[in-house]
């Protein structure tokens, strides 16, 4: 579990009620690709959730933490909701979706500003009606005309109650800081859940699949389908080492030169890279090894999808 500072462990146990404490689950959704994984990150303060211009890198519910004085804000990036394929790994990735905007206590609804079609508007059909949801109109630093930014606020506002506007872009630390003192309000007065300086609730063995994840999207580009995973066969710790063993998933013989490459090479470097950002997570040094494995059809096959640790 990451903590604030990295190489150490945090307690699982809650930090001891106080007088004054907020604490509350604020749900991040949004069309894929539209920036979720990005905020989520930038809220934190530290890596936590996996980017790449592929629609659906993210695909697990991660929780991500940050304590700011007696408030702690537990957000939950979900996966964007997918609209184009039925598989069986889609119809896991909603279920999340939908899991998610009913079980919290803010909904922080992320959109390009100015900007809204089908996908946006199937995210926002799953919004319920008594929970308090905030438009977020991301990437607002490209709007060069910040006067015809009203019509389709108006128009948005018709289209759903929401509790608040914010202009912002995830880049933008300012942004990030003002946003906590927006969602400070509609967080109840409760104790923390988890420990001050605890940043996620997920393992380094999650993590460690993720980064593999990322850097296999980022270095095979649009080439690759999005129906490849990697599994963790083998997380060990000795002392400062990790030893890392993996399995990218495949649906074709194609799929799997692809990821190799030349004499190993595209392999090596997703391996190479994939190492260095463990390293840098963990405070430690990384021997990871990393096969890849043929699986036809898994993809759409709902009892292999759970195997692989979709929900």
């Amino acid at each position: 579990m990451l903590t604030q500072a990295m190489s150490t462990r945090a307690s699982n146990a809650p930090a001891v009620p106080t007088e004054g404490q907020r604490c509350g689950l604020i749900a991040i959704v949004g069309k894929p690709n539209v920036g979720k994984s990005t905020l989520l990150n930038a809220l934190v303060g530290q890596k936590i959730s996996i980017t790449s211009r592929k629609a659906q890198t993210t695909r697990h519910r991660i929780t991500g933490m940050r304590t700011v004085g007696p408030t702690q804000f537990v957000f939950v990036d979900t996966p964007g909701f997918q609209t184009r394929h039925s598989n069986a790994l889609n119809r896991s990735l909603n279920r999340t979706v939908v899991g998610a905007v009913n079980d919290v206590d803010l909904i922080v609804f992320v959109v390009e500003a100015g900007q809204f079609n089908q996908a946006d508007a199937k995210v926002l059909s799953l919004l319920p009606a008594n929970t308090p949801a905030i438009l977020l109109a991301n990437k607002f630093d490209l709007i060069h005309r910040r006067a015809e930014i009203a019509p389709w606020l108006k128009e948005m506002q018709e289209r759903h109650n929401f509790a608040e506007f914010v202009p912002m872009s995830a880049n933008n630390a300012r942004d990030v800081e003002r946003l906590f003192g927006i969602c400070d309000k509609y967080l109840p007065e409760q104790p923390w859940m988890y420990g001050a300086d605890e940043l996620t609730d997920r393992s380094d063995r999650f993590m460690a699949a993720e980064i593999i994840r990322e850097k296999l999207f980022r270095l095979t580009g649009d080439e690759l389908p999005y129906t490849s995973t990697v599994i963790i066969d083998k997380y060990e710790e000795e002392g400062n080492l990790r030893r890392v063993a993996a399995t990218i998933v495949v649906e074709r013989d194609g799929h799997k030169g692809m990821i190799i490459g030349e004499k190993g090479e595209k392999l090596k470097r997703i391996g190479t890279e994939a190492r260095h950002e463990l390293e840098t997570l963990t405070g430690g040094k990384v021997f990871l090894e990393i096969w890849v494995k043929v699986r036809s059809g898994w993809a759409d096959d709902d009892a292999r999808v759970k195997t692989f640790g979709y929900e």
